[in-house]
């Protein structure tokens, strides 16, 4: 009966140890989560500059509708999960996009989105791992921005969207779509001003770096909104790991006292049928 009494114990002493580790993941997923939360608010402004100055450009040439009606293929940047423990954070994005993961270019972020592509036959033109800190968004969107650039470039793809995975209090996970190229008018308010700006620029050539920045600031929007979010969902993965860690728990220690008890009740049964033996 102490073996087993024993065995009981080293399983408690087990799942308190997976119930620390689950504690460890989940406070430094909560961090970074919130890290990056904070640094979305400057990003947002900073793209949303972009926008005010795309739309007071867009008058001044006609770039961007002309570059809407090229033919070619599509290429599409989805963000999935970059480690395990996550929930179905991948499996989100891939379903979201169904049959476009084939007819596109597919550039995909996240190592542990890879794994999953591959296990479902998807096979994307060039993958990346998302960066382990928030503060590290700008030069990984550089480095995907460079990728795409040599694409366009070469005309290999005429139209960019991305997708990516957001969260908010009240709302929970969704997974948003944008465009990234060519630019879509509609998507940048007309200032309503009866003076044109004063530009030092052609036109053409203006509006195609504040489309570089525009794409740039997008990236770094979605980096940090994905990077969140796959921390948010692992928070939530950890949240209901503690609370099974807690059950079994629960149990083992209910275990621990019933085998204790029968121990005792073993021990006074042997001290009584003791003392009534003959001399």
């Amino acid at each position: 009966m102490s073996e087993r009494l024993a065995d009981v114990r080293a399983r408690i002493a087990g799942v308190e140890q997976l119930g620390s580790v689950v504690n460890a993941m989940r406070g430094i997923a909560a961090a970074r989560a919130q890290a990056a939360r904070n640094r979305l608010a400057a990003v947002d402004a900073y793209a949303q500059t972009i926008v005010s100055a795309i739309g007071r450009a867009l008058p001044l040439t006609a770039h961007a509708s002309a570059a809407a009606r090229r033919e070619g293929r599509r290429g599409l940047v989805a963000f999935g999960a970059e480690q395990g423990f996550a929930g179905g954070f991948s499996e989100r994005v891939f379903d979201a996009l169904g049959a476009d993961l084939a007819a596109c270019e597919l550039f995909l972020v996240g190592a542990r989105a890879a794994v999953i592509a591959g296990q479902r036959d998807i096979q994307p033109f060039w993958t990346g791992a998302m960066p382990s800190h928030s503060d590290a968004a700008p030069k990984f969107a550089d480095r995907i921005a460079q990728k795409i650039f040599e694409r366009i470039a070469v005309e290999e793809i005429v139209r960019l969207d991305m997708a990516f995975v957001s969260w908010r209090a009240g709302r929970g996970f969704t997974v948003e779509r944008a465009r990234l190229f060519p630019l879509d008018p509609s998507l940048f308010p007309r200032a309503a001003e009866r003076i044109a700006p004063l530009i030092h620029l052609d036109a053409d050539a203006l509006l195609s770096d504040l489309a570089g920045e525009y794409l740039h600031a997008e990236l770094c929007r979605a980096i940090l909104h994905s990077f969140a979010a796959e921390n948010q969902a692992r928070v939530e993965a950890m949240a209901s790991t503690r609370r099974q860690v807690d059950r079994m728990l629960a149990s083992l220690r209910a275990d621990e006292r019933r085998v204790r008890q029968e121990e005792i009740t073993d021990e006074i049964i042997e001290l009584a049928a003791g003392q009534i033996l003959p001399r």
